[in-house]
């Protein structure tokens, strides 16, 4: 099956797109484009995943670079492939025939641009990272290399969506602790519970950030078994684990 990749006209000239699970080997729960490599898929298939997707970005496999995520707001720059993953949530380059790539399954994976200074960037941002700073971790990173953030491109890919995601009072507590007003962030629910939007506290954060340009595909991960891999759809489903997706892109 031919891959299928979701694209954005805002990271133009740089080869990129956020795959849905299409187009894959692998099978079972992870039936598709499964690229995590910690989860309990056979490692020759996401191997074999992850090569169709330098493929179609065309780099070596060897310079199709991911990060260990840890949840984290570390942001690393790099001008060559890292003998090994580095422990962080977002990279960034300016060097010809890398391609970045982040995972996700419901997170936000974002994919930034500098087309005037030829500096790109990934981000893994879950609550956690977006909370923490993330976002402006990877446009921090992008600066050190030349990139400026009235010039930068920044496009948020399926994700979940608000209507998904349900979360306690607890995960509430914590965002009106770091601000007030991210109250409006957040929809009722049944009883103590309520729904994050995720996506728009993503965006919220790369505008106030400064960045020239910010959008979401407006996907959902959760409400698409089909097409993306959820992890929250697959626990409430009982799975005992789940695939992952890749969005990339390259200079």
């Amino acid at each position: 099956m031919t891959l299928e990749i979701i694209t954005s006209r805002a990271l133009a000239p740089y080869r990129h797109g956020f795959f849905t699970r299409r187009g894959g080997a692998s099978s079972g729960i992870f039936a598709g484009l499964n690229c995590g490599t910690g989860s309990s898929d056979q490692t020759e298939i996401v191997e074999i995943n992850r090569h169709r997707v330098a493929m179609a970005l065309g780099v070596a496999d060897d310079h199709l670079v991911t990060v260990h995520q840890v949840h984290s707001a570390t942001a690393v720059p790099l001008d060559s492939p890292p003998a090994e993953r580095p422990k962080a949530d977002a990279v960034v380059t300016r060097t010809h025939g890398i391609g970045l790539a982040i995972l996700t399954a419901d997170c936000q994976p974002v994919l930034f641009a500098d087309a005037e200074a030829g500096v790109i960037g990934a981000a893994h941002a879950g609550w956690r990272g977006s909370l923490d700073g993330v976002l402006e971790a990877t446009l921090d990173a992008m600066e050190s290399l030349g990139a400026s953030r009235q010039n930068t491109q920044a496009v948020i890919g399926p994700s979940i969506s608000q209507q998904s995601y349900e979360v306690g009072p607890e995960f509430l507590d914590q965002f009106l602790m770091a601000d007030p007003d991210n109250s409006r962030f957040f929809a009722g629910g049944e009883g103590d519970r309520v729904h994050f939007d995720l996506p728009s506290y993503g965006l919220h954060r790369l505008r106030e950030a400064g960045v020239g340009h910010a959008e979401w595909t407006r996907h959902c991960t959760y409400a698409d078994p089909a097409r993306f891999y959820s992890y929250r759809r697959s626990t409430h489903a009982g799975e005992a684990d789940y695939g992952r997706l890749i969005s990339a892109i390259r200079l």
